[in-house]
């Protein structure tokens, strides 16, 4: 067990930026995502959709992946925004995914952290994300983390272009 109570890691793993090489991976786990959440699968091109995103000479995404045993097995991707009430940028988690066999290890608060890391090298203070209101396991996870909670309903609206 590890200091805080939850089973210890040790398989060997890596969290880093993604790199071209994993978007089919990178797919998987957003379609595995998209499952778990109860939300309309993603695009079949979907990797395809990623790579301008991701790698462009000023990307609108970014991502951190963790690799285990040459597979990926989670990741967080982020954005950079800016709130007109602080008139300030800041981080909004788009997504954060382990895959079912990697929860609960502490990996999900390791992707947090270098999450964290990243806005401090980037003199952004805020991060702000959403969960389904029914993941009572990442809110536990969330709140655990020191982050409070919103109460706000996201709407979706799309539209044919």
């Amino acid at each position: 067990m590890a200091a805080d109570g939850r089973p210890a890691t040790t398989e060997a793993y890596e969290i880093r930026p993604v790199q071209p090489e994993d978007l089919a991976g990178l797919a998987l786990l957003c379609s595995a995502h998209a499952e778990f959440e109860r939300a309309a699968p993603p695009p079949h091109d979907l990797a395809d959709r990623l790579r301008p995103a991701l790698f462009a000479p000023q990307p609108r995404l970014w991502c951190l992946v963790v690799c285990a045993a040459d597979e990926l097995v989670g990741y967080l991707s982020y954005t950079l925004e800016f709130a007109t009430w602080q008139a300030a940028e800041f981080i909004h988690m788009d997504c954060v995914f382990l895959a079912e066999g990697y929860r609960g290890r502490g990996l999900g608060a390791e992707l947090l952290e270098h999450l964290c890391g990243i806005a401090r090298q980037i003199g952004v203070n805020q991060i702000q994300w959403q969960t389904p209101s029914w993941n009572t396991d990442a809110i536990r996870f969330y709140d655990r983390s020191g982050a409070r909670g919103a109460h706000k309903i996201r709407y979706t609206l799309h539209r044919e272009t």
